[in-house]
């Protein structure tokens, strides 16, 4: 008989390139939302703000669904909207923001308003 937990495990060379992709991209998004406050009542005065370290996450979304766009299909559009909306609340959230097209992840899809 087999254990119930080991059904729920996949060996990750069964697990599609895409949902690997698309595991990985929501894990960097929700990251960074986190990071940027955006989970808690008052983002301004969260715990959790650290802009920081958004920046890099925000960056390493926006490489992976740059690169990875013309494989991701239906995904592609929500995880773009996504990485916008973060790119977005960091822009909104810095003292003093970036220049266009040198905030987190611009160098990548270009400028974000």
């Amino acid at each position: 008989m087999t254990d119930p937990l080991e059904e729920d495990i996949r060996d990750l060379g069964d697990v599609p390139s895409i949902e690997v992709i698309s595991r990985a991209a929501v894990m960097l998004l929700s990251a960074s939302a986190e990071r940027l406050g955006l989970a808690d009542p008052d983002p301004d005065n969260s715990p959790r703000r650290d802009l920081d370290e958004a920046r890099r996450l925000i960056t390493g979304l926006a490489g992976l669904v740059t690169a990875t766009s013309e494989y991701l299909g239906p995904h592609a559009a929500p995880l773009k909207d996504g990485l916008q909306s973060v790119q977005r609340a960091f822009r909104e959230a810095s003292a003093v923001p970036d220049e266009p097209g040198q905030g987190p992840g611009e160098k990548f899809t270009g400028p974000v308003y």
